[in-house]
């Protein structure tokens, strides 16, 4: 079906945008012309190899979904990734992560057709190049592969690898001490993300939003000394990085740029929960939200020397700024 709908596609000359759940996608006001192809092929398969366990599931499959099974079965790799709204075959894309753990650590396989050549073809974890929060589906050759499925290598049995302070903190204050489960674990996760307004309700009034809009900018150490030594209010948070390098919140630095959770532009706003997400409030035109979003970029990048880069996917925009639209 996949092959049928692109070659439907170019017989018309239509452009194709491959659609998931849909939750990290800014659309223009203006829509597509074109084809949105909806991937939701269903399916999972679990196999044992040597110590670990091969967890191969379709690209349509409900993430969140996934992770529970996993965790049901005892199965470590995945845990931290809790809550996060979307399908499987959006996770190698932008190399999914949360809570001090990503997909590139457990990802062995990504099933895939090559749009160029119309082949399926396989391509294993160095060749998806990942990065934080980026791949080669990503900014490597976007727009060339339809992911169709997705393996996962984990562990059974393993120990969950907890290194988020703020999900340290949570165990903590919840009894749990020692060795948690992956059970304890997952709940802490959704525990902290629905504390944030990240684990879609629509009871909660910051629900429209594509979660964290920018990622947390990776800088060098003398930069990261440098930003922190205009703080005036405390330590700023910072995490090294295996290269050397540190990232730093974006979410700390849009703060002390003078913006505050709950903060309404027009229909569009900052989440009351969480200074990362942007929120559509009734009546929010995409137009409005991206008119805050570089605001946003332009006052942290004048107060702190750091460009923000948008997370979310931008469709029908035709003028880009370092992946942030441009009216």
């Amino acid at each position: 079906e996949v092959h049928q709908a692109l070659e439907w596609a170019e017989q018309r000359s239509l452009e194709v945008r491959i659609l998931g759940g849909g939750s990290n996608i800014v659309v223009s006001d203006a829509g597509i012309e074109g084809l949105a192809l909806h991937v939701a092929i269903r399916g999972t398969h679990f196999e044992t190899e040597a110590e670990a366990v091969l967890l191969r599931a379709a690209a349509g499959e409900p993430w969140d979904a996934l992770v529970a099974d996993a965790v049901e079965r005892n199965l470590q790799g995945l845990e931290c990734l809790s809550g996060i709204p979307g399908f499987v075959g959006a996770t190698p894309i932008q190399n999914v992560g949360a809570y001090g753990q990503e997909v590139a650590e457990t990802i062995s396989l990504v099933r895939v057709l090559d749009r160029r050549s119309r082949k399926i073809v396989h391509l294993n974890n160095d060749q998806c190049r990942f990065e934080y929060r980026n791949s080669l589906f990503k900014s490597g050759d976007p727009e060339r592969y339809v992911v169709l499925e997705v393996t996962y290598r984990l562990v059974p049995g393993g120990e969950p690898r907890v290194r988020y302070p703020e999900l340290m903190h949570h165990l903590t204050e919840r009894g749990v001490s020692g060795r948690p489960s992956l059970a304890e674990v997952r709940q802490s996760v959704l525990e902290v993300r629905r504390s944030k307004s990240m684990v879609f309700d629509v009871s909660d009034p910051n629900h429209r939003s594509c979660g964290s809009f920018f990622v947390n900018p990776v800088v060098s150490q003398s930069h990261c000394d440098a930003i922190e030594s205009t703080a005036t209010d405390g330590t700023m948070p910072r995490y090294a990085q295996a290269d050397g390098r540190v990232k730093i919140p974006a979410a700390w630095l849009i703060e002390r740029a003078g913006f505050k959770r709950g903060d309404r532009f027009g229909c569009a706003g900052i989440s009351s929960r969480h200074s990362l997400a942007l929120v559509c409030h009734q009546g929010a035109r995409a137009e409005e939200v991206l008119l805050l979003a570089r605001q946003i970029r332009d006052r942290v990048e004048q107060r702190f020397g750091v460009r923000l880069m948008p997370e979310p996917v931008f469709w029908g925009f035709s003028n880009l700024d370092d992946g942030l639209p441009v009216y």
